[in-house]
């Protein structure tokens, strides 16, 4: 985030062991529109040839990496190493915030922790990732999204996942109707219409895996139209008609204020 023109600076840390190559261009990206990444470490026992993969991922977005041996079959030693050098860089470094690139349950205190410090922290996994760690965050981001898309070629099936849910399909997700409708209730005015970046920033608190993009969608308010629930009222800012702002409401709201 940007406060008075000032890019909040992030710490990027990621368990090599549970993510992959393929999202780094994606992750990096979607880290730029929350800050700058100021530190960039990556874990893993990069004597393994598991590994090799990262290799040239590393050299071409300088990502530095720390070495961490498996001392212990069964035994994740790269949790640990990267649990202690975010402890340090909460207290070492002037930070705004932090992005956890796993999808182990194991950094839930971690991320707890730093929150706790009045820190934001960003979660980047799959959608495997346990509930624990997922609610630990201020917002998290599931990597399937960021994956580098393979060529066209390649990539029929992937792509299809990438779909767009339809009308039906999201009213059937009666988790995300519902944090949809609550959201849009807590922003609402006595007349119910709700600001939409409002709304957003409901849902997030509400559930810091919710993305539109989940859904095929890269905007809320592109997400919301396509529910079918909510009238939509785009106005005019400050009577210019360049600049609008979109306000929503339940559809179920108009015979009870109308």
């Amino acid at each position: 985030m940007e406060e008075n023109g000032i890019q909040d600076k992030l710490a990027v840390l990621i368990d090599a062991d549970n993510a992959q190559p393929s999202i780094i261009e994606g992750l990096m990206d979607e880290i730029a529109l929350y800050g700058i990444a100021s530190v960039k470490r990556i874990y893993g026992d990069w004597t393994k040839p598991n590994l090799n993969s990262w290799k040239d991922t590393l050299l071409d977005h300088s990502i530095q990496p720390i070495q961490q041996f498996a001392y212990t079959t069964g035994k994740n030693a790269t949790d640990s190493s990267l649990i202690i050098d975010a402890m340090d860089l909460l207290y070492t470094d002037k930070l705004n915030g932090f992005c956890i690139v796993s999808s182990d349950s194991d950094f839930t205190r971690l991320s707890q922790r730093i929150r706790e410090a009045g820190l934001k922290v960003y979660g980047f996994g799959e959608k495997k990732t346990p509930m624990a760690f997922i609610s630990a965050c201020d917002k998290f981001i599931y990597t399937e999204i960021l994956r580098k898309q393979e060529t066209e070629t390649e990539n029929t099936s992937a792509s299809s996942k990438r779909e767009k849910w339809n009308t039906n399909e999201l009213k059937g997700d009666t988790r995300l109707v519902s944090h949809l409708r609550n959201a849009v209730e807590d922003s609402a005015d006595d007349d119910g219409w709700a600001f939409l970046a409002e709304v957003g920033g409901n849902l997030i608190k509400r559930s810091p895996d919710f993305d539109p993009r989940n859904y095929g969608y890269k905007k809320l308010g592109e997400l919301v139209e396509a529910t079918n629930l909510f009238d939509i009222d785009k106005r005019a800012q400050n009577g210019a008609g360049k600049s609008v702002v979109v306000y929503i409401r339940d559809k179920r709201s108009r015979g009870k204020r109308d």
